[in-house]
């Protein structure tokens, strides 16, 4: 009877401490959960990714697009950045490749003229709805027009450029040109002088990037056009003959560098920044370029010139965020940084283009650059490339045909015919 209730006590003493044991545990559980609910509502959210594929223009653009990515960074600690660097030459099709296996980036730089191939194919994001009016009014129209399709704006300015006609200043003198040509006559007449004594007038190119282009400098200014109206070939013109049979003519005649299907833009402005070429037309960047690599280089810089008239190329690259992007805001954000003015002003200067916001062409770096002013004062009579459809496969139809007469294989008239046919095949398809 003892024995059964000292059991009995052990066992209710058991049992009560075993009941509080559980309630303490489960208190613990509870205060531990709760514990960790607030942790988790007190941590900060997981940082957002915005991966954006640049063109290398140059050594300083890797560095530029990682300094800004860490100051961007620095004020939005909830926002990464990924910088893809790419060579222009690969630039396009890598973004296809990766397009269609959906691994492109949320944001990247394209030629615009690309740009309505990408709208067509819905990859493109329209930026309107992102934009305020203030930002929107921030750039200089011209710049923006290009990437304006269907009334909705695809791509934001980010590089431009005008092309303008680089002289040496010692050659071009002792040619009788000391302020440099003003007509193809004049780019004619002084290149035979140049030949005379022993050096090469007018840089010729025939390879890589913007054959066509150097077409169209003539045939711009000789009244033609590349594409008509009803978006069909209009450069196997009376004016794009003109053009091409100039060229033609130079070449045969000695009065360009030897072998212009061999010569790259950069070709000729490295024989031009080694003085070795008197004339050479290009884009604003080989300013900076010849104060780096050639500062004892005297030369001017004039207008493209003339036949009848007066005509340039300007050219911008956009940049554009994709449709399938998961990070739009954030995207958007980091442009927003991009094109306020400190950035601008770093970018442009750097890699020696064309301001295209308000702010930055407001800024001495350009309104006081002299040389700067020539490509500036040539945009009311810049052309820009068509935004059309086929635009890539036009021009590359140019190219073949320019330098088909550059190799002597075709006269000009039939290669620029057969160039259009092929052309049409493609433009507004």
């Amino acid at each position: 009877m003892r024995f059964t209730n000292v059991v009995s006590n052990v066992t209710a003493t058991t049992l009560k401490q075993t009941r509080e044991h559980f309630m303490r545990a489960g208190r613990t559980k509870f205060v531990m959960a709760a514990l960790a609910a607030g942790l988790a509502w007190m941590a900060p959210a997981r940082a957002e990714t915005v991966r954006m594929t640049v063109s290398f223009y140059s050594d300083a653009t890797g560095p530029y697009f990682e300094r800004m990515a860490a100051e961007f960074h620095a004020a939005n600690p909830g926002i990464d950045m990924k910088i893809d660097v790419v060579a222009w030459p690969s630039l396009l099709q890598k973004l296809q490749t990766d397009i269609a296996g959906g691994a492109n980036p949320d944001l990247s730089i394209i030629g615009t003229r690309w740009l309505l191939d990408f709208v067509k194919d819905g990859i493109a994001e329209p930026l309107d709805g992102y934009m305020s009016a203030a930002f929107k009014d921030s750039f200089v129209s011209p710049f923006l027009k290009p990437a304006q399709i269907g009334g909705k704006t695809y791509g934001l300015p980010i590089a431009a450029s005008a092309r303008a006609l680089y002289f040496n200043s010692d050659m071009l003198s002792k040619a009788g040109y000391p302020n440099g040509p003003n007509t193809w006559d004049d780019v004619v007449a002084a290149s035979r002088k140049i030949k005379e004594a022993g050096g090469a007038g007018f840089g010729l190119m025939g390879k890589a990037t913007e054959v066509d282009v150097y077409l169209y400098y003539a045939l711009w200014s000789y009244g033609g056009d590349v594409i008509d109206a009803n978006t069909k070939a209009a450069f196997a013109s009376p004016a794009g003959v003109k053009a091409l049979t100039l060229y033609k003519s130079m070449l045969d005649g000695g009065l360009t560098n030897d072998g212009p299907t061999n010569y790259s833009r950069e070709d000729l402005q490295n024989l031009f920044k080694q003085g070795r070429l008197g004339m050479v037309i290009t884009a604003p960047f080989l300013i900076n370029q010849i104060a780096k690599e050639a500062p004892n280089l005297v030369y001017g810089i004039v207008p493209v010139p003339k036949g009848t008239q007066s005509a340039t190329y300007a050219v911008t690259d956009s940049v554009v965020m994709f449709r399938n992007s998961k990070v739009k805001p954030a995207a958007f954000k980091f442009l927003q940084f991009l094109f306020t003015k400190e950035p601008r002003v770093a970018f442009t200067k750097g890699e020696g283009f064309l301001p295209t916001t308000k702010e930055e062409a407001a800024d001495p770096a350009f309104t006081a650059n002299a040389r700067l002013k020539v490509f500036v004062d040539l945009m009311p009579d810049a052309h820009f490339a068509p935004t059309v459809t086929g635009w890539e496969d036009t021009a590359k139809a140019v190219t073949d045909a320019i330098q088909s007469v550059y190799l002597g294989t075709a006269q000009p008239e039939a290669a620029l015919a057969g160039a259009a046919a092929k052309a049409n095949m493609a433009l507004g398809k």
